[in-house]
């Protein structure tokens, strides 16, 4: 029997049924395309950041102006992707992903009710 053509009822916890269907299955691939290349690239340019603090301390101490050196701002950049990743994220929830859970949700809460 196909995963479309599964009735939700056929197993005992709903749960179990509704993540052997086609839409749930969609639902985790599009999640994980949206979190996994985020995150490295987040790690990339954290330890990008870490590394060049180890192995280039005359390249991360240059004066850009002031007593404001390439590492500060570097240090600081990890705060505004952070912030900024955040952001993303939860615009790219509220368009994409919350409104197809939100439907799972009310289709497993349509099963548990039979």
């Amino acid at each position: 029997m196909s995963h479309e053509a599964r009735d939700y009822t056929d197993n005992a916890d709903p749960y179990l049924a509704l993540q052997q269907t086609q839409e749930f299955g969609d639902l985790r691939r599009k999640f994980r395309g949206f979190v996994f290349p985020m995150t490295a690239f987040f790690l990339a340019w954290y330890f990008l950041y870490v590394l060049l603090s180890i192995f280039a301390p005359d390249f991360m101490g240059q004066k850009v102006f002031g007593n404001i050196n390439i590492g500060l701002l570097m240090g600081l950049g990890q705060f505004v992707t952070t912030f900024a990743i955040t952001m993303i994220y939860s615009r790219w929830a509220s368009r994409e992903f919350d409104p197809r859970a939100d439907a799972l949700g009310a289709k497993l809460d349509g099963i548990k009710e039979h």
